[in-house]
């Protein structure tokens, strides 16, 4: 099951991806603050909403704020089995993605690399990297809050997750609480800590 695609519009103007350059755009915010009901996406806001408390985290150690939760079976009611925030500051490890920290957490609590019927819920499309370690882990849907279009591999400039080619193709659902995700990053980058820094690259 894959989700229609974006309205024409929908991902803003010219998104920071996971370095520099401006905010994320929303796509449809399924928060409460919405007036219309989303029942598509609206099953998924505690889960986005744990995701964003991790990603809050990480601009203490001066990683992008960008944050992960890995569900167990049972949809947006499963259990949280793992999660993650970017780490690449912190750790100086280049793979340190708050995608990869949780898909590792979550395989190392269940004992296995194969995190069937597990989700993946982060606040960024994740980028060429994470898309294929979503793949990799067989992880069973990937959703998602705000679009990367300066580095997104899943529907923005790749759609890695949905490439027929691969023995695997996770259900994708992008747009929960997008508007949320995309401010969080905007503060972050306009911040007068990181306002002359525009240097990193994306992902």
């Amino acid at each position: 099951m894959t989700t229609p695609p974006r309205p024409a519009g929908a991902t803003g103007d010219a998104p920071f991806g996971r370095g520099g350059g401006p905010a994320p755009g929303p796509l449809t915010d399924a928060s409460p603050h919405t007036t219309r009901p989303d029942p598509l996406r609206d099953p998924w806001v505690p889960a986005m909403r744990r995701a964003l408390a991790e990603a809050r985290t990480a601009p203490g150690t001066g990683d992008v704020p960008i944050g992960a939760v890995v569900l167990g079976p049972g949809g947006p009611h499963g259990e949280i089995i793992a999660t993650g925030r970017n780490e690449r500051e912190a750790t100086g490890d280049p793979t340190a993605h708050a995608e990869v920290i949780a898909l590792r957490a979550a395989a190392h609590r269940l004992g296995g690399w194969r995190l069937t019927g597990c989700t993946l819920v982060v606040t960024l499309e994740p980028c060429t990297m994470c898309a294929g370690a979503g793949v990799l882990s067989r992880v069973e849907r990937v959703v998602y809050g705000a679009a990367d279009t300066k580095a997104g591999a899943v529907g923005s400039l790749w759609d890695v997750m949905r490439d027929r080619r691969l023995n695997h193709r996770p259900e994708v659902l992008h747009g929960v609480m997008a508007a949320e995700c995309g401010q969080l990053l905007t503060d972050f980058f306009r911040s007068p800590a990181r306002a002359a820094d525009r240097t990193d690259l994306p992902g």
